[in-house]
């Protein structure tokens, strides 16, 4: 892409507006929080007081409307503590000359380095930066600067108080993270009937993991709805695939596959229901259909199921008879969902014990290679510069140049120039709209405290709809929150426009000046992911020669690491088609376009490993001879080949090929039966997608360039299913 259509496309995509708002309960309660700060202040403490107890109260309540799964006011007191210290710090080293700074930096640099622990923590700690340039203007004394870190901490935990006493909500995202995984199922239930080798988006799958990690106080008061159906959703994923695929499941024509296609009609409708009943907290209500999940019925004298696929559809009615069952009983005898904490739920640490995970998540980027270390820099360096800049220009309100750069700054291409041209717009409109108020009002000091509550509430309900006119509420917010202060608001708004000039053009410069392309770091994000799905795959396989062996745990881990490194290449692809430029795939030798056909290849070994997952065997099952070795050969294989795609070598799987040979010789001598057609069918299954990707790597000409693997009768389309 040339840099005029990705300029173009990042500026478009900044100022596009959606019409979805912030819950307005909810956009109020946090505009309540911070009036409840900011006029008692403003009243017992002065302007200066009160301008860091309102940024505190609006930052803490910002981080609220992140997207996280922690209980709200936990996250709103642990903003108010970053606050706090950020403030109390800045306005220390603003009273030593020179010390300003490098603090500056060394804190910009901190704040990037929080993009380690996710997306909110990144988020909250960019906005620290933004208050220590805000309230800190003058030097003041240590105990001074201990009140105003202390009133900005205090924003935090009037939020959290306020959230707290009117909960709104408080186990929406949960519900709707657990019910959009239903609502995936059903979908993808319709999908097989048409095509047997539809794939599954794991993403609702992963966000109702992120989801169902608890704290202990979560734990204890989490509605018994939520209990349980998350592991059944992980159940029903590869049995619906297995029903459907014609060399495991159903056959692909004839009165099996009408009557495959009536049970995953009659699932998904039931899959609907357990939705809704799980995102409105109502009872569930089963379809008349729901009797044909029992595949016998007093009237019935069609055609039946036989085999696997009837094996399968019977593990289908089974657990979602389980689910319909969790919800109309809240018996947590019933509980499915894997064992990874005591009690058996996943156990999220409180913001407290989170500190050492989130110290080694931080040691493990400091790495020179690391794309959160290079935004560390980046956000260092430009956050200085941009203040220095604004020092030597001579601009009384400088603070406002570095705020920018910090707020536009973000790790990859699309969202630092997206931003970018978001915060200039919405910023332009904020500071004319605001100073046209004050310069034709002439409000006193209460009616612009009142003003800026209004705004505030506005920037949070507007969250939802686009950076650009959120910018514009905490524009004004800010304007009317700096007028309290005495200042001529003409030349202040002309300032401030100059200022965030300077601030976002210096930071877009910079990242184009010094980026990280996350088109170089394909190759290294699909490695990862082809390790994984080889594990995972082998882990699987291996549970046939050892049934009676603990697998679970297993398993399951695997499946999430293949899902986590998989999310992470869709993630960097996504965002190096955003990118201008012609950049390296980061292997040599390879193209985008071998990469796309790869990742189709690696998606069909993962397939491979759900559809042998779907019919593990039970612990008192006949043991499989020569599953384990072959499942060892391709763990091994296949994270060499991981390795040999980053060194530039060529990526072969003759050991997993010999292994095959191998296990069809053993399995000529067990008798007939389910276990061994599955493990036959799988495994060659596995041996096709490492063929194409052996193909794809080597830019050979088979399989076609449209990104889809051949298997004989079957298409699997270029997308992923884990």
């Amino acid at each position: 892409m040339s840099w005029f259509a990705a300029l173009r496309d990042t500026a478009r995509t900044g100022l596009t507006l959606d019409r979805t708002l912030t819950d307005p309960k909810r956009a109020a309660r946090g505009a309540v929080a911070v009036a409840l700060v900011l006029f008692p202040t403003l009243a017992l403490g002065g302007v200066s007081l009160a301008t860091s107890a309102a940024m505190g109260a609006f930052i803490a309540g910002s981080a609220t409307f992140q997207r996280s799964f922690r209980p709200r006011a936990s996250l709103a007191v642990a903003a108010g503590a970053g606050l706090g210290i950020s403030t109390f710090l800045g306005y220390l080293a603003a009273g030593v000359p020179g010390l300003f700074p490098v603090l500056l930096g060394v804190w910009a640099f901190g704040a990037g380095l929080a993009w380690a622990i996710g997306p909110t923590a990144g988020v909250v700690a960019t906005n620290t930066v933004s208050v220590m340039l805000i309230v800190v203007q003058l030097p003041v004394s240590v105990t001074a600067a201990l009140g105003h870190g202390l009133v900005a901490a205090l924003g935090g935990v009037v939020q959290a108080a306020v959230i707290t006493l009117w909960p709104i909500g408080s186990w929406t995202a949960q519900r709707d993270a657990l019910a959009d995984t239903y609502a995936e199922l059903a979908d993808y239930a319709r999908r097989l009937r048409q095509d047997p080798t539809a794939h599954v988006d794991p993403a609702p799958f992963m966000t109702a993991r992120h989801a169902a990690a608890l704290t202990p106080w979560q734990d204890r008061h989490r509605p018994p709805e939520l209990r349980g159906l998350r592991g059944i959703a992980e159940r029903i994923r590869p049995t619906l695939a297995a029903l459907a695929d014609p060399r495991i499941g159903a056959p692909e024509e004839g009165p099996e596959r009408d009557r495959a296609r009536e049970v995953l009609a009659a699932a998904a409708e039931v899959m609907d229901a357990l939705a809704r009943a799980v995102r409105t907290g109502d009872p569930v209500r089963l379809p008349r259909s729901a009797p044909v999940l029992t595949l016998v019925r007093p009237d019935d004298d069609g055609p039946r199921l036989q085999g696997a696929a009837r094996r399968s559809a019977r593990r289908l009615g089974g657990l979602l008879r389980k689910a319909a069952d969790t919800l109309d009983r809240n018996d947590e005898d019933t509980i499915t969902t894997p064992v990874v904490g005591a009690g058996g739920a996943l156990h999220k640490p409180s913001i407290v014990r989170m500190l050492p995970v989130a110290l080694r998540a931080v040691r493990r980027q400091l790495r020179p290679r690391s794309a959160i270390f290079q935004h560390a820099v980046r956000l260092a360096g430009v956050v200085t510069v941009a203040y220095l800049l604004a020092r030597l220009a001579g601009f009384h309100h400088g603070y406002w140049a570095p705020m920018t750069a910090a707020m536009v700054m973000r790790p990859d291409f699309a969202q630092t120039y997206s931003r970018g041209v978001a915060r200039l717009a919405g910023t332009v409109v904020g500071v004319a709209v605001s100073t046209l108020v004050v310069q034709l009002t002439h409000p006193g000091e209460w009616v612009l405290a009142a003003l800026a509550v209004i705004c505030i509430g506005g920037a949070y309900l507007a969250f939802r709809t686009g950076y650009a006119l959120t910018t514009v509420g905490i524009s004004t917010y800010v304007v009317f929150l700096l007028g309290l202060q005495e200042g001529n608001p003409l030349v202040t708004a002309f300032e401030r426009v100059g200022l965030t000039l300077l601030g976002g053009s210096v930071a877009l410069v910079t990242y184009a000046l010094f980026p990280t392309w996350q088109t170089a770091r394909l190759g290294e994000r699909l490695a990862e992911w082809l390790a994984a799905a080889g594990r995972y795959a082998g882990a699987v396989v291996a549970c046939y020669e050892q049934p009676a062996a603990p697998r679970g745990r297993v398993v399951r881990s695997a499946l999430l690491d293949s899902r986590e490194a998989r999310s992470e290449l869709v993630q960097a692809m996504q965002r190096a088609d955003a990118e201008p430029g012609r950049h390296e795939s980061g292997l040599a030798g390879v193209s985008r376009r071998q990469i796309d056909r790869a990742r189709a290849a690696v998606g069909a070994l993962g397939r491979a490993a759900v559809l042998l997952e779907a019919h593990l065997p039970g612990a008192d099952a006949e043991p499989v001879p020569g599953a384990g070795e072959y499942a060892e050969e391709l763990r091994l294989a296949t994270a060499l080949a991981g390795a040999a795609l980053l060194t530039g070598q060529p990526v072969e799987f003759g050991a997993v090929r010999g292994a095959q040979a191998r296990l069809e010789e053993r399995l000529a001598g067990v008798p007939a039966g389910v276990q061994r057609d599955v493990v036959r069918a799988g495994t060659r299954l596995v041996g096709l997608a490492l063929r194409d990707l052996e193909r794809a790597l080597r830019g050979s000409s088979s399989g076609g360039g449209s990104g889809a693997v051949s298997y004989t009768h079957l298409t699997l389309p270029t997308s992923d299913l884990v």
